[in-house]
Formats: C-alpha cells, structure tokens, sequence
C-alpha cells in the first residue's frame, strides 16, 4: 500500500465515512426517529438543543460519557464491557470502506459477506459480551432474549441482502460487490421477472431490521416494564453511552447499505453527483420512516409472538425470494 493510498484508507476510517461521519449520520438519525415518534405522538420531541433541537442526542451522550458516573456493583467488569463496545464501533467504522461512498473503497468478490460480518455480526457479539460482563439476572434475561431474536432476525436480514446482490451480479464481475450490486438494482425493479423478488428481500429487511434494531414490537430484550432493562439494566454512565451510540450506528450502517443495495443507492445518477447524492439521501430517509412507523404504530410482542411473527414476515419472504432468485439461474 503507497503512501497516499495509506492516507485514503485511513481518512475513510476516521473521517468520511468512517467513525467522525458514522458518529454525526447516527446521532441525526436518533434526531429524527425521536422527532418523527413525537409526531405520531402529538409531543415536541427534541426541540432546544441547537437549530430545531438537532443537536440533543449529542448533548444526551455527551453527557453519559462525560458527566454521568458509572454506577458500581459487585462483580461488575465495566472496563471490560467498554472495551467491548469500543471493539464493535471500531468493527462497523471499518466496514465503510467496503460501501462505495468510501473514498478508499475495497471491491472484492463476495465483499458482502465481508461487510455483513463486520458490520452486522461482530458488533451484536461485543453487545452480548458487554452486557454479559455485567452480573445481574435482568441482564442475563434480556440477552437470553436478545439471542432468541437474532437467530431468526440475522438469517432474514443476510438473505434480503445477498439477494439482491446476487440478482445483480450474477452476470457480472466481481461476483456479489456492492459497489457492483447496487448499480444493477433499479433494472431489477423493472424487470417483471424480479420485481417480485426484490419486493419480498425489501419486507424481510424492514422486518429483520426492526427486530435486529429492538425497534417496536420486537423491543423484548430491553422491555423496561418487564426486566428493568433487558441487556442495558447494569448499563450507566459511559458503558450506557457506547451501549446506544453502537446501537446507534447499527441502525446507521444497516439502512445505508439498504438504501444501496434494495434501492439502488444513487443509480441511475452519477454516485458523486449532486442528483445521486439527494437520491441517496431520500431512500435512506425513506427505509428510516418506515421503520419508525412500524415502531409507533405497533405494541410490544411477547416473546414467543414476536418469534413467530419474525418467522412469518421475516424468514419466510426471505427464503421464498431465494428460491425464487434461484429458479432464474445465473443467465437470466
């Protein structure tokens, strides 16, 4: 790697659109779940902090990391729940450099899998690592319930992903790219052939996502009403702020690589020009109402329904769409 090569990774990592971007695109997108859920609600939502109350969630956090002070019990590894957290925010800021707004992009076949495991899977194990490094049987009870969720939620969401890029790079190479996939997307919504495929991938990926995301109604891990907390109930001061700032940038990175490769990203415009650039950012803001709908509209699943409704309208479009995707071969 030469030096300005080196300089573009790193600027990708720490800058744009890395953990400094990730950070600020997180905390807006707080903003506005927060704001459109007061909305619904017939409530203000953030309104004095900064311009329209943007820059609450930054003081909220701001104030867990700085201020607030850890509460201490016996037993607790607060060190190493941090450590923890930090270990998965660093995992999804160096996912970004495969998505195709890195100024550094890495293209590869199969990057996907790649960014899934980076972006999706290491950062969910350093959560339950956290939360498991805190005794407390509410603790251990939410992340019981956590793992229950994500055995159905992360097969769906992996499959309304590698769907569609599978669709799209099929005849091309390098074989399931997103910075291929995504380009190819939009001619899969107009072909009839596929259409219904992409359909099917985009309800499994709201569906997973808002499990995924402990959004409404499959928020049980954290169900305050029932275990205090869930998996956050030891949570307090900084390790309570990493704890939602990676939740945070969870929710960030799943909807820009939807946006891409469910949407088409930017395509059909330019990925740099400004028409892309507002494309981009209307379907990001469009996969984030609808999610935010969902959370407002629904009530709180027990358990063993949110599973079987997870089944239902999460695993089970996803695995017809693979089939489906399947039967058309790679020359279709």
């Amino acid at each position: 790697m030469g030096g300005l090569e080196l300089v573009y990774a790193l600027v990708s990592i720490v800058v744009f659109p890395g953990v400094l971007f990730l950070v600020a695109l997180s905390l807006f997108t707080e903003y506005m779940v927060r704001k459109i859920s007061a909305r619904y609600q017939r409530r203000m939502g953030p309104s004095y902090v900064g311009p329209f109350g943007i820059l609450q969630p930054f003081f909220d956090l701001l104030k867990l990391v700085r201020v607030k002070e850890i509460v201490v019990s016996r037993y607790g590894m607060y060190r190493a729940a941090e450590v923890m957290l930090l270990i998965g925010i660093a995992f999804i800021a160096g996912s970004v450099v495969l998505l195709p707004l890195s100024l550094y992009n890495v293209i590869g076949e199969f990057d996907l899998l790649v960014f899934f495991y980076m972006s999706s899977v290491m950062p969910l194990f350093m959560l339950i690592l956290a939360s498991l490094s805190m005794p407390s049987p509410y603790t251990v009870i939410g992340v019981s319930r956590l793992l229950s969720i994500i055995t159905i939620a992360e097969p769906a969401y992996f499959a309304s992903l590698v769907i569609p890029a599978y669709l799209a790079t099929r005849n091309a190479h390098p074989f399931m790219s997103i910075a291929v996939a995504y380009a190819n997307v939009p001619a899969l919504w107009l072909n009839p052939l596929t259409a219904l495929i992409m359909l099917l991938s985009v309800i499994a990926f709201v569906v997973s996502v808002q499990a995924k995301s402990m959004l409404q109604p499959f928020n049980i891990p954290e169900a305050e009403q029932e275990i205090i907390a869930g998996f956050e109930t030891e949570f307090s001061g900084p390790v309570l702020g990493l704890a939602r700032l990676l939740h945070d940038l969870d929710i960030a990175v799943t909807l820009i690589v939807g946006a891409y490769l469910l949407l088409g990203g930017p395509a059909p415009f330019r990925h740099l020009s400004i028409e892309g650039v507002l494309l981009l950012v209307i379907k990001y803001l469009a996969l984030l109402l609808v999610i935010v709908t969902i959370r407002n509209i629904m009530g709180r699943y027990r358990i063993e329904q949110a599973l079987v409704q997870l089944f239902k309208y999460g695993l089970v479009p996803s695995l017809v769409a693979t089939g489906l995707a399947l039967t058309l071969g790679p020359m279709a």
